[in-house]
C-alpha cells in the first residue's frame, strides 16, 4: 500500500556540526507552498544530546536548512545538559505549534548492532542521578512564523515518563486535545490495567491544565507486543480521525531486539475517546536496509510527519534512528483498509 521513495533516506545527518551523528524523527508541515520540515538530530551519542533543526522544501523531498543553527534547543526548555527530541508540529488557532520531548540530563547511548543501545548518564555538574529527575516530560512549544520557536508550557508532570505526545490539529467541541503514552512510574499507575504502555488522551481549555489521560487504545496484536504509542498529528478524514501509530514487538530479550512497526486506527470525529476502526495488521515494517540497520537501533520504523496533498498521504518517518525516509499512499485506500476492521470485529 505504501510506496518507498526511491531516493531514501530523503535527509541524512552531516553538515553542521550538531547533526554529525544522526537526524531521524521529523515533524512536518505544508504551508504557504512549501514543506517544513523539523528534524531531530545530533552531534554525537555520548552524550546523545539532541536538539531541533528546520528544513524547507517546495516538492517534499529535496530539502535544504532554512537557517543554519537549532531553532529549538534543551537550553529553551530549561537544562543545558537535556535532549529534545521527536517533534510534531501542527498549525492550529493561526500559529505554529510543537510538542517535544524533554530529557533534562541527556543519555549516553552506546549501540550493540542487535538491539536497543546501553545507556548511561554522564556526570553531569549537580546532577543528582536519582532516575526520578531524569524521566522524559513532553512540552509545547509555538512560533509566529515557523521558525523562531518559544517555550509555550508543559503538558505532561514530573511524576512519569511520558511521551509520544501529539496535538490535534484542531480544537474538537472548543478544547484542545493530546494524544499521549505515559508509563507507570513514582509509584504511579498510569496503565489503566492495559500492562503494556497504550495510547492515551487529555484535554485542555487553555493549553496549561490537562485533563487525566484517558485510555484511547492498549496493545492489542502480537506486532505491539511491548507498546504502542501515537506517530503523526492526527488527520481528519471522512471516516473520522486517522490516527498512524507505532507499535514495538519484543523479538529478542536476550539482547534487548525489538521492531518498530507502523499501524493504523480510526477515532471518532467528535469523539476521538472512541475507536471506530482499527486494522489488526501493521501498515509498514522495516523491510529496506537503510531500516533493518543503522547507526542506533535495527529494525526501525517511526513516523513522525505526515502531508496530505491531492489526496496522496506523505508519511516522513526515521529509520533505525538513523535518517529520515518518505512513503506515500492514497489517502482513501488508507482509511478504507483500516474501516473495514471496525472496532469490536
Amino acid at each position: 500500500m505504501f510506496t518507498r521513495h526511491p531516493g531514501n533516506p530523503i535527509v541524512r545527518a552531516g553538515g553542521f556540526p550538531w547533526r554529525q551523528a544522526v537526524t531521524f524523527n521529523p515533524g512536518v508541515l505544508f504551508d504557504e507552498g512549501r514543506y517544513w520540515l523539523y528534524e531531530r538530530a545530533a552531534a554525537g551519542l555520548a552524550p546523545f544530546r539532541c536538539v531541533i533543526g528546520l528544513l524547507a522544501g517546495t516538492d517534499g523531498v529535496a530539502f535544504r536548512h532554512v537557517v543554519p543553527d537549532p531553532v529549538f534547543t534543551p537550553e529553551m526548555a530549561g537544562s543545558p545538559y537535556g535532549s529534545v527530541q521527536d517533534p510534531r508540529v501542527v498549525k492550529l488557532d493561526g500559529r505554529y505549534c510543537m510538542t517535544f520531548a524533554f530529557r533534562p540530563f541527556a543519555w549516553s547511548c552506546f549501540p550493540t548492532g542487535v538491539g536497543v543501545p546501553r545507556s548511561e548518564v554522564a556526570a553531569y555538574p549537580g546532577f543528582d542521578p536519582a532516575t526520578a529527575r531524569n524521566q522524559t516530560r513532553s512540552g509545547l512549544a509555538v512560533s509566529p512564523d515557523r521558525i523562531h520557536w518559544s517555550f509555550r508550557s508543559w503538558i505532561t508532570p514530573e511524576t512519569i515518563d511520558d511521551r509520544d505526545v501529539i496535538l490535534f490539529p484542531e480544537r474538537i467541541g472548543g478544547r484542545y486535545a493530546v494524544l499521549r503514552r505515559p508509563v507507570s512510574f513514582v509509584g504511579t499507575d498510569t496503565s489503566h490495567g492495559t500492562g503494556s504502555p497504550g495510547i492515551m488522551i487529555s484535554f485542555s481549555d487553555d493549553l496549561e491544565r490537562w485533563s487525566e489521560p484517558e485510555l484511547v487504545a492498549a496493545p492489542r496484536f502480537g506486532w505491539e507486543s511491548n507498546r504502542i504509542g501515537g506517530s503523526t498529528p492526527p488527520i481528519l478524514t471522512r471516516r473520522g480521525w486517522l490516527v498512524l501509530y507505532h507499535g514495538v514487538e519484543t523479538q529478542d530479550p536476550a539482547v534487548n531486539g525489538v521492531c518498530y512497526r507502523m499501524g493504523g486506527m480510526l477515532l471518532d470525529a467528535g469523539d476521538p475517546r472512541r475507536v471506530v476502526a482499527r486494522c489488526p495488521d501493521f501498515l509498514m515494517e522495516p523491510e529496506e536496509p537503510y531500516e533493518k540497520q543503522g547507526v542506533l537501533i535495527p529494525n526501525v520504523i517511526f513516523p513522525t510527519g505526515a502531508v496530505v496533498r491531492d489526496g496522496t498521504l506523505s508519511v516522513y518517518y526515521g529509520a533505525c534512528d538513523t535518517a529520515i525516509c518518505l512513503a506515500t499512499a492514497p489517502l482513501d485506500a488508507v482509511v478504507d483498509r483500516i474501516a473495514a476492521h471496525p472496532a469490536g470485529s
